[in-house]
């Protein structure tokens, strides 16, 4: 399963960590190897009978009973957050940061958990299709706990550099810990069977036989067989070739780079810079983190510097720079400009709208429906001046008739599948269905429409999705642009190649823009630029 093996948070196959053998002459359970000093290598136990085993299936040096009982905290962390997410709909993005800080790893092991944790939920779909050959009963008759330990186990047998040894005793460790022995010895059974194959030849196994072109790559690349097929429809909708499907499937496999920016005229990333991060290749203000606790730098904790990947940084920096004409790029009345941000939570671009803003002398208003996410969106805006921004937690499709023609500029960044953010949330492409989309147009017209009576008459709104799909991108901004002769596209792809830094992104096709992780490194933002003609 191409980009699921990662880096393992730096535990490598030579003992690093707790998942090897150090100098000490232990096993990854901290025990010895036997009462007698040396494990004695004849097949023969205690009495006298042959053991079925070659050296080749020497998964632990200890017996079962001897195996560790405790949890490896890291794989705790993995464990917990895999069972939040499916027991309470949890986003692992969300949960583990908490669960680390909860576990005190330090960064070997928080990089550790990091890595299982988003293995084994962007695997899923391959790892279960494996895990339905070596049990003896549908994988939904499973114990739900249960299932996700055996995920776990699968992703460091198959995708990371954990000995095989390490890996099953650490995962039947964590089961016996936290659900029980009888649990424990069937995923002890489960992941020896596993174990016998590497994950190439299990795919090779598991498409044997088919045709199907989508069934292979969702096998191969652990998406669902309707998110490959939307993908794929996706690219050529906007401009780009089918034979790009896997390159997109791997991209999103692959762990993302942590993106920051500086809120312009408010931050700066000489921090991050003297640790490591390096400065950002596609816009000014930004870099790439080398990873660790952000939260160390006094930048990111005061606000003046966030994390936010560098496609969102660009949509909203080519929404605020559109020349609208009038003195200084301002209106043509030469008022100070207001700002909207519809959908503002939980604040990443409303921040740096706001920053961007108050350089122009303009105002901000930042919609959010949901008060929990309005009170993030609040603190987000915290580090720009009070007199930029005010926060309303209301509709936003109440807007258009509340405040008609009363912004020069909104941002409408629409709820959508987040098909674009698949890497980010490795959880979303299991949840996620064909009937979201039909769900969720409604709504994405509604808000836009909303968008449109709220920008005067010579103002612009950038609509934006974190998805590539036709059905939330180019077909609501056409079905718009149908119902009223007053509102014309503007080169999206211009807008955003003049905000990024020199050698054209090429994110342009027929006057949108749309943003990809295999071609440009970003979540695949879309953006649609449309004047509302005076």
């Amino acid at each position: 399963m191409s980009g699921s093996g990662g880096n393992p948070g730096g535990r490598g196959s030579g003992g690093q960590g707790n998942t090897g053998k150090g100098s000490s002459g232990k096993d990854s359970t901290g025990q010895g190897r036997g009462k007698g000093g040396p494990r004695d290598n004849s097949r023969r136990n205690a009495q006298g009978r042959e053991r079925n085993r070659g050296p080749q299936r020497n998964f632990t040096d200890s017996a079962p009973s001897q195996r560790t009982r405790r949890a490896d905290p890291a794989r705790l962390v993995a464990f917990e957050v895999l069972r939040a997410v499916a027991a309470e709909d949890a986003y692992a993005n969300l949960v583990l940061p908490a669960r680390i800080r909860h576990h005190g790893l330090d960064k070997r092991d928080a990089g550790f958990a990091t890595e299982l944790t988003y293995g084994a939920l962007r695997g899923q779909g391959t790892y279960d299709a494996i895990l339905a050959r070596c049990v003896d009963r549908p994988l939904d008759q499973l114990d739900p706990a249960v299932l996700d330990a055996l995920r776990i186990g699968v992703h460091q047998l198959l995708a990371m550099r954990v000995p095989a040894h390490a890996a099953l005793d650490q995962t039947v460790g964590l089961a016996r810990a936290v659900i029980g022995a009888g649990p424990s010895a069937l995923i002890n059974a489960v992941l020896r069977k596993v174990a016998a194959r590497t994950l190439e030849e299990w795919l090779d196994e598991l498409v044997a036989g088919e045709t199907d072109a989508t069934k292979i790559a969702a096998l191969r690349y652990a998406h669902p067989e309707w998110i490959v097929r939307a993908m794929r429809q996706s690219l050529v909708a906007h401009g780009r070739s089918a034979d790009e499907i896997q390159d997109l499937l791997e991209a999103d496999n692959a762990a993302p780079v942590v993106n920051l920016v500086a809120l312009p005229g408010l931050g700066n990333l000489d921090e991050a810079l003297e640790h490591g991060a390096a400065p950002g290749e596609l816009v000014e203000g930004s870099a790439l983190s080398s990873g660790g606790d952000l939260g160390r730098f006094s930048s990111v904790r005061e606000g003046t510097t966030r994390v936010q990947d560098v496609g969102s940084q660009l949509v909203a920096r080519a929404m605020a720079s559109v020349d609208l004409g009038g003195p200084a790029g301002g209106p043509g009345d030469g008022k100070a400009e207001a700002w909207l941000d519809l959908c503002a939570g939980p604040g990443g671009k409303a921040a740096l709208l706001a920053a961007l803003a108050k350089q122009r002398g303009a105002t901000l208003l930042a919609n959010e429906p949901a008060p929990h996410r309005a009170k993030l969106v609040s603190q987000a805006l915290a580090a720009v001046p009070r007199e930029t921004w005010q926060v309303r937690t209301g509709d936003g499709r109440e807007l258009g008739t509340e405040k008609p023609g009363s912004f020069d500029r909104v941002l409408v960044d629409v709820p959508c599948s987040g098909l674009g953010a698949l890497r980010r949330r490795p959880e979303s492409r299991w949840r996620r269905s064909p009937k979201d989309l039909a769900d969720l147009g409604p709504l994405q017209r509604e808000l836009l429409a909303s968008a449109l009576a709220a920008v005067r008459p010579g103002g612009v709104v950038a609509y934006v999705t974190c998805s590539p799909h036709p059905a939330e991108t180019t077909a609501v901004v056409a079905d718009a642009l149908r119902k009223r002769e007053d509102l014309e596209l503007l080169d999206a792809g211009a807008a955003v190649d003049a905000v990024s830094l020199p050698g054209k992104l090429d994110a342009g096709h027929e006057s949108t823009a749309q943003l990809w992780p295999h071609i440009h490194g970003t979540d695949a933002m879309f953006l649609a630029l449309i004047h509302k003609k005076a």
